[in-house]
């Protein structure tokens, strides 16, 4: 089975080893997770796994969540069954907040599985997917940390513009990629090769090596590294 997760980031703190350096780590609540559905070559034509995190209250969840993950009678799923047609299996457990998609080997999954954090027990670096904080509209020295422009005679109450953009008369055009104000954040972030310093299965909790993207709370994907570790000269 692929090894990955969901979960949300707790907060930042500081650990010691055993030999008293101070470590810093970002606490993060990984799982328990279901798995909803797994996806296979011949029907789906690519091998995945579906995982949910967090339970929501049914009362909050739309018919089609609550059928996602627990048998709903209804018209059309009777004629299915009149017709032949097998029904998928169903992990029978209560709505997901947070579902995500892990591509990979299957093997070993089975749906309505529970994948806890012991997973991660002989792991020791892994990739966390989140959303970046949203930062709101911003300027292009915050957006890029561009200098800004001189604070001396000649420069008029434009001090922290972009300056000059535009091309000369051929192509008369800006380019696709220029780097100038807009919004700042609020997007997909993966940060790779980040260590596992501690696993506590207890608590469901995931210790990792420095900062991850993302305010604390925030719904997280951390999978195995693909990443080989450089080669010693």
């Amino acid at each position: 089975m692929t090894i990955g997760l969901l979960g949300r980031k707790v907060g930042m703190t500081q650990i010691y080893d055993e030999t008293g350096r101070v470590i810093p780590v970002t606490v993060l609540q990984m799982g328990p997770c279901h798995v909803l559905q797994v996806r296979t070559q011949e029907r789906d034509g690519y091998e995945a796994v579906q995982l949910g995190f967090l339970d929501k209250p049914r009362r909050l969840a739309s018919r089609s969540t609550r059928g996602h993950v627990a048998k709903l009678d209804s018209k059309r799923s009777r004629q299915r069954i009149a017709a032949g047609v097998e029904p998928a299996p169903k992990a029978d457990c209560e709505p997901q907040r947070f579902i995500r998609e892990i591509r990979g080997s299957i093997e070993g999954c089975e749906v309505g599985q529970e994948v806890l954090v012991d997973t991660f027990a002989e792991t020791t670096s892994v990739d966390v997917i989140a959303t970046s904080k949203g930062r709101g509209t911003a300027g292009a020295m915050k957006r890029y940390n561009f200098h800004g422009q001189r604070a001396s005679h000649g420069v008029k109450k434009c001090h922290r513009h972009v300056g000059g953009t535009g091309c000369s008369a051929s192509p008369s055009r800006l380019f696709k990629g220029k780097k100038m104000a807009g919004q700042y954040g609020n997007a997909r972030c993966t940060v790779r090769n980040m260590r596992v310093v501690r696993v506590d299965t207890e608590n469901n909790l995931l210790l990792i090596r420095g900062g991850v993207p993302g305010p604390n709370g925030g719904f997280l994907l951390v999978r195995e590294t693909n990443r080989l570790p450089v080669p010693k000269q």
